[in-house]
C-alpha cells in the first residue's frame, strides 16, 4: 500500500515524538556501603527521660506491676503482704524487698496507676558514681544538680538519684495533680517513713 505524502508526514512526525519522549528507567538500587565504612548513626529516640526500670512503667495497673514483680528475680514479692492501702483514698503502695542492687522498692498507685517508683539501692553493690555515669550518658546533664540529688525532668516524668543512694521516677502528671490538693508532699514523706521505720 502506498502512503501518500502528507499521511507519511504525519507518521514520522509521531515517530519523532515518541522517540522524544522520556523512557522509564529501572530505580537505582541502593549503593552498598564499601567496608570498614561506619553505619548510619540515627537520631536519638526522642522520648525524653525513662519511665520504668526492668520492664515496670510509670502509670501501670496494680496488677500488672505486681505480675511483673512475681516474675523478676531481682525482687522477693511476697504477693498481698507487700501490698497496703495509704490513709488516703485511692492510694495504694507496694513495699518489697530487693536481691542485690536494690534493697527495697517502693510502688506508688494513685487510682490503681502506678505514679512513684523508689529504688534503694545496696551501696555495698552499687555506687551514687556508676549510676549518676550511666544515665547522664544516656539522658545528659540532670536539669538539676546539688549534693544531695540529681534531677532529670521532661514533660511528663521527673527521675532523680538521691542520697542515702535511691532512684525515684515520678509521674509529674499525678504528682501535680496530688500536689494541687496538698497531698503530695504528704504522700511521698510516709513512703520515705515507712523505709526509715522498716530499719529497725
Amino acid at each position: 500500500m502506498k502512503l501518500t505524502k502528507p499521511l507519511s508526514i504525519v507518521i514520522i512526525t509521531l515517530l519523532v515524538q515518541f522517540a522524544a519522549m522520556p523512557q522509564a528507567v529501572p530505580a537505582a538500587k541502593p549503593a552498598e556501603p564499601s567496608p570498614g565504612t561506619p553505619p548510619t548513626v540515627l537520631p536519638p529516640d526522642e522520648t525524653g527521660i525513662p519511665r520504668g526500670f526492668r520492664g515496670i512503667e510509670l502509670g501501670m495497673g496494680l496488677e500488672e506491676v505486681q505480675k511483673l514483680l512475681t516474675g523478676d528475680g531481682m525482687f522477693v514479692y511476697r504477693g498481698e503482704p507487700d501490698v497496703s492501702l495509704l490513709p488516703r483514698p485511692n492510694e495504694t503502695l507496694i513495699e518489697v524487698a530487693g536481691i542485690s542492687y536494690v534493697k527495697r522498692a517502693f510502688f506508688q498507685f494513685y487510682e490503681g496507676k502506678l505514679f512513684v517508683m523508689i529504688f534503694a539501692m545496696n551501696e555495698k553493690k552499687i555506687d551514687h558514681y556508676s549510676i549518676f555515669t550511666e544515665m547522664s550518658k544516656k539522658y545528659g546533664k540532670p536539669d538539676s544538680l546539688t549534693p544531695s540529688e540529681s534531677i532529670w525532668l521532661d514533660a511528663a516524668s521527673r527521675v532523680s538519684i538521691e542520697r542515702p543512694l535511691a532512684v525515684k521516677y515520678i509521674d509529674l502528671e499525678t504528682f501535680n495533680k496530688l500536689k494541687e490538693a496538698g497531698q503530695a508532699e504528704q504522700s511521698y514523706e510516709e513512703v520515705l517513713r515507712s523505709e526509715f521505720l522498716n530499719g529497725f
